[in-house]
């Protein structure tokens, strides 16, 4: 069950054909300073192996998740919140979030996976690393 994810990583888990998604995906490639994560879409063959192991529900959770190698999985708002934690400043100021109840910062985490297709657009299919970015890529 380590999905070819080196020891020092975390695998960030995504909707590959949402642009919002995609852009998030950018943005942390971008300010990923200490090259913590790794990405995989959740349509790929290594996303939908996570789903079945983790007994995911999809129909609950469709956006992302974070997947550390002490086999944990972070859901929605925590996962983005944890991600933000590990990007330095100022972006791991975020955190500071963790302190609100799942269940509040969910509501609104929810209500933008809801919209985020209607709002941000959705692609015909996942986004193909570029050659110096496919070593991010499982």
């Amino acid at each position: 069950m380590a999905y070819n994810l080196p020891k020092h990583k975390q695998l960030i888990l995504f909707d590959g054909v949402c642009n919002l998604c995609n852009s998030s995906v950018q943005y942390v490639i971008k300010h990923d300073k200490n090259n913590r994560f790794m990405f995989t879409a959740l349509q790929s063959e290594v996303g939908q192996q996570i789903i079945k192991d983790f007994n995911i529900n999809t129909s609950k959770i469709d956006s992302i998740l974070l997947y550390s190698p002490s086999k944990k999985i972070a859901y929605k708002s925590t996962a983005a919140l944890k991600i933000a934690l590990q990007l330095g400043f100022p972006r791991n100021l975020m955190a500071v979030f963790l302190i609100i109840p799942a269940f509040i910062r969910n509501q609104i985490y929810d209500f933008v996976a809801k919209n985020r297709y209607k709002w941000y657009g959705k692609r015909d299919e996942c986004m193909m690393p570029t050659s110096d970015l496919k070593d991010k890529f499982i």
